[in-house]
């Protein structure tokens, strides 16, 4: 290299934006810009060939001076000669995959209004089509608190993990993730630990999108079918009768039992001669359409690269919001229908609180879910100072939103004739194939999934391979093979098991153990003590903060 010549520890002045030599407290900004990682893990059209051998020596260069850093003297950061370019620096996603910094150290950052609806849209996902049925789980008084709650504890836990990188000194944590800094407290065993669970999170939308596009695909297709064929299909005894046609798809048994298995389906489904018989036959939400997206999306999985798929995630922040015109719509036609029994069990309505109460918790855990992703998403504000305050703002208007979503369709659900218990686990599920605007939200949905979920499965690909074999594509046969078990998981759960709210609270329970309440809690905890600085009543409230995790998780089991 041209500056090899150039002494490695050489005083520069204040204003060419350096440190002070007497300086401690702090590390210049040219210090923190990103380090550059090994091409094994870039996330790019053919990585290898845009990383240059130039820029492999800077990257060993970069980490031996970064052992250095440690030490008072800031004299030992790392000298700009050292630094790769900015076209040769990356920085690293939630799940620890690299990519590549477009703007250098001048790039534009985003004003609050966009950081803070980039959160509500990440946040935003299928959990909301659950939330009616998980505050009917816990009942509706019960379920406003829990919702209220956990917005707040969710917030706080997230809070603590975008801090966490700050509370190591010494240290030049610019471009680092959770996942680092789980390393740095807990060794390879953190660092291993919490990219798994964020991998539970990933399979775990990956098998829920394969449950719910299997539901849309079927029902759009019900849609077409009998549109063409004029076929009207009523279920007189349990469905509204008036414009606003409302449907019980699983009848409950016992009418306001507590016990949420006791449902009877209801084939909705004409079957007045055989060539409808012969479409049900092979146009089967459990038996046959799980098996037809295969052939859509298995080939799609197999990309080397997302990048196309990733032009179509705007289409959830559509999504969500016609969503939310549509729950509108429906409330306003079909008007209030509320009783509160606070204890009590009656025949149309559930009580105001319930034992079920945990499966609400689990499915919040994942709603609020963002913390494997949160330092990303802050690192491009405009106003670092604000960042508190966007995060908070961002998770008041999730929680506002799901708020709004889940009282709305448990309000305005009809009962009699129909049992709040009805309300399905996909809110959905309770409008007949036949209704347009249903069909409209439907459409919607199936397209913006088939568009993400090779983007789900290309982020478990590339941590999955690139931790076993080095390479996010070691070859054809390997991502076959991988795509093949995760497509399987999807077909099994359904086929099987198509609830998608039990899915998502185990999940979200189980991600949520150690990416929300553990790591944030105890490295919180254990910086304190670092310091000198932890006192009982935190010491009480983050420990609680792991138990609940724990009996969080426990309860999606035996409730």
């Amino acid at each position: 290299m041209e500056d090899d010549w150039k002494p490695l520890l050489c005083p520069v002045r204040m204003d060419d934006n350096s440190w002070d030599r007497g300086s401690t407290d702090s590390l210049d900004s040219k210090a923190k810009r990103p380090f550059h990682v090994e091409p094994k893990n870039i996330v790019e059209d053919d990585p290898q060939g845009r990383v240059s051998a130039e820029a492999a020596i800077l990257n060993s260069r970069v980490h031996y001076y970064s052992r250095l850093t440690a030490s008072a003297d800031r004299l030992l950061s790392p000298p700009d000669h050292v630094i790769p370019r900015p076209e040769e620096i990356y920085i690293y996603s939630p799940l620890g995959t690299a990519f590549k910094v477009t703007g250098g150290d001048g790039s534009p950052k985003n004003p609050s209004i966009v950081t803070i609806f980039a959160i509500w849209n990440t946040m935003m996902g299928t959990s909301i089509l659950s939330i009616p049925w998980g505050i009917k789980q816990a009942g509706f008084t019960l379920g406003i608190v829990i919702l209220s709650a956990m917005g707040l504890l969710m917030l706080y836990c997230c809070y603590r993990v975008l801090k966490s990188p700050k509370s190591i000194p010494y240290m030049d944590t610019s471009d680092w993730e959770f996942p680092d800094v789980c390393k740095y407290y807990f060794g390879k065993f953190g660092q291993l630990s919490s990219l798994v669970f964020s991998m539970v999170s990933l399979m775990g939308a990956m098998v829920v999108y394969w449950v719910l596009m299997s539901n849309f695909l079927y029902n759009t297709g019900k849609f077409i079918y009998n549109y063409a064929h004029n076929i009207n299909v009523s279920t007189p005894l349990f469905e509204t009768n008036g414009t606003e046609i409302v449907i019980c798809p699983y009848l409950p048994t016992q009418p306001g039992n507590n016990c949420s298995s006791n449902f009877l389906y209801l084939d909705t489904s004409s079957k007045n001669n055989s060539e409808v018989t012969l479409f049900d036959h092979w146009w089967s939400k459990t038996n046959t359409i799980p098996f037809y997206l295969i052939i859509l999306l298995l080939p799609l999985l197999n990309f080397r690269s997302a990048s196309f798929f990733a032009r179509f995630t705007f289409l959830g922040t559509l999504s969500v919001i016609y969503l939310v015109i549509l729950v509108t719509l429906k409330a306003v036609r079909l008007g209030f229908h509320m009783e509160f029994h606070w204890f009590d069990l009656t025949q149309f309505y559930v009580p105001e609180f319930r034992s079920l109460f945990p499966q609400l918790t689990g499915v919040l855990t994942l709603a609020f879910f963002i913390h494997n992703c949160i330092i990303t998403l802050m690192k491009n504000n405009k106003h670092q100072e604000n960042n508190v305050r966007d995060l908070s703002v961002a998770y008041l208007l999730v929680g506002l939103t799901y708020l709004y979503v889940g009282a709305l369709i448990f309000a305005s659900f009809p009962a009699p004739p129909l049992f709040k218990d009805c309300i399905e686990p996909n809110f959905l599920d309770n409008f007949p194939s036949g209704d347009i605007l249903v069909f409209v939200a439907r459409m919607c949905l199936l397209f913006q999934m088939t568009s993400v979920y090779p983007l789900l499965g290309y982020l478990v690909r590339v941590q999955i391979m690139g931790h076993f074999f080095g390479s996010h594509y070691p070859s054809f046969f390997h991502v076959l093979t991988l795509n093949i078990f995760i497509v399987g998981a999807g077909v099994l759960m359904a086929k099987f098991y198509p609830n998608i709210g039990s899915i998502i609270r185990y999940s979200g329970a189980t991600c949520g153990l150690a990416l929300v309440f553990v790591f944030p809690a105890l490295v919180h905890m254990i910086s304190l003590k670092r310091r000198g600085e932890l006192c009982w009543p935190s010491t009480i409230f983050h420990s609680l903060l792991i138990l609940f995790g724990i009996a969080n998780l426990l309860g999606q089991f035996l409730m």
